[in-house]
Formats: structure tokens, C-alpha cells, sequence
């Protein structure tokens, strides 16, 4: 489906659009798109923040060490993920990642979680960092990251969300294709952190990203699908104004 012109909407249109997404997301997910013993919330916390979706996995003993799922998933050096950039982060800028096991409420083991940009993301320079800022925190313990930005760079990104993400990563910042202004990244919280990059425009599709689960495994989420689903939901006045009717 043809990515929206959100920047056509108030925030709280995308508010409500952005709680459809999640859900939806979250239901594939579950639905066996994840390995057994992983599966994903909605809008829950982690650590002091909030992260969109959750991935958890939940191991026979809870003090059981990371490990790559058995039971589903992609191997990474069977079929490297279709995205057409990949970065990997300069070793100088990087500190050794904690080792703390971050976990949920429930105990299980925080391993992914997916972020979808809001406006209010993006209306001050202190939201700009704050935002980042947890993003770099969840890869420093070792939590793989699923960005969605779905809005241009602005005044205060003017690298875009995953250009002020990057650069906490790195000692360049990455910047924005100008014909292809929406980013979606996929980053891997290793020692040296990698992202797989997709680039979008207004009117294309979004395309299919990895959610890593381990640095040597992944799952597909079918992000086309699942805005599809999200938007049949909206009110059909405001379709018409996200498509210039």
C-alpha cells in the first residue's frame, strides 16, 4: 500500500493511526511469525521508557544466556536480509555493551523492540535526543532495535530519526536520501552495531524489514501488510485527506 502524507494530519490522526499499527504488527508477530518461547506487547515498558512493540523471550530458566532461536527464524548467514544499505559502526566510538539482562515485568528477557516516530517525537530538539537517546540505550544492552520514521527530516532531525541515531553510533552522520526522505532501520546490538537501511518516499510501498532476535537470526515483519491493515481501519474522511480527496 502507498505510504500516507502524514505531515497532511495532526498529530493525534497519527496518534490514533500509530495504536492500529502496533496492534497489528503485535498480531503477526504472534501469530507465528516468532520463534516458540518469543512474543511480543503492545506499548509496554522498558526500563524507564515505553517501547512500541516488545519482544520477549521466554527461556525454561529465566537465568538461561542468550541464544539464537532453534525453533524459527532467519539465519543471518543463510539469507543476509534484502535491504539495500547496510552500516556497520566505527569500533573507536563504541563502548563495550553492559551485559545486564533487560526484562520485563513478567521476568522474560527483553530482546527486540520496534519503534514507530511520532510527530511529538520530532517537535523539539529535546524530544529529538531524548529519542535517540533510547534507542542507543537499548543497544548498549544489547536489545535489537526496529525504527520506523514515516516523516521527513525536519528542523530539529535534520538527518532524519535514524540519522540522530546513527550518530551516537558513529562519527558520521548518515544522511537522507532527498528523493527517498522516510527511513526504516534495522539495528543489531553487537559490540559494533549494524543497520539495515530501507529508504521510502511518499506514495511507495514500505518494504518488508528483519526484527532481530539474536545477531545471527531474525524474522521478517511485513510492514506493507500490516499499515495496509491499520489504515482499512481509519476514518474515511481522514483517508480522503491523507490522499488529497
Amino acid at each position: 500500500m502507498p505510504v500516507h502524507d502524514w505531515t497532511r494530519v495532526e498529530a493525534g490522526i497519527f496518534h490514533d493511526f500509530h495504536n492500529a499499527w502496533i496492534a497489528e504488527i503485535r498480531s503477526v508477530l504472534n501469530g507465528g511469525l516468532l520463534p516458540p518461547d518469543y512474543y511480543a506487547l503492545g506499548e509496554q515498558h522498558a526500563g524507564q521508557y515505553v517501547a512500541d512493540v516488545l519482544t520477549l523471550h521466554a527461556p525454561p530458566a529465566l537465568d538461561e544466556p542468550p541464544r539464537p532461536p532453534t525453533g524459527g527464524g532467519t539465519a543471518v548467514a543463510e539469507a543476509p536480509p534484502q535491504v539495500r544499505r547496510k552500516l556497520t559502526a566505527s569500533a573507536s566510538t563504541r563502548k563495550r555493551r553492559r551485559t545486564l539482562a533487560v526484562r520485563h515485568v513478567s521476568g522474560h528477557r527483553l530482546v527486540a523492540m520496534i519503534e514507530i516516530v511520532s510527530p511529538a517525537n520530532k517537535d523539539r530538539a529535546t524530544h529529538v535526543r531524548e529519542f535517540a537517546q533510547k534507542i542507543d540505550d537499548a543497544l548498549r544492552y544489547g536489545v535489537h532495535v526496529l525504527l520506523v520514521d514515516l516523516f521527513p527530516p525536519g528542523s530539529h532531525d535534520p538527518y532524519g530519526m535514524h540519522g540522530e541515531v546513527w550518530q551516537l553510533q558513529d562519527e558520521e552522520p548518515d544522511e537522507v536520501p532527498g528523493d527517498e526522505p522516510l527511513t526504516v532501520a534495522s539495528y543489531v546490538a553487537e559490540l559494533q552495531p549494524e543497520a539495515y537501511l530501507e529508504h521510502a518516499a511518499v506514495g511507495s510501498a514500505l518494504p518488508a524489514m528483519p526484527l532481530f532476535l539474536h545477531p545471527e537470526r531474525y524474522t521478517t515483519v511485513p510492514l506493507d501488510a500490516t499499515y495496509e491493515a491499520a489504515a482499512r481501519g481509519m476514518p474515511a474522511f481522514w483517508r480522503a485527506v491523507l490522499e488529497g480527496r
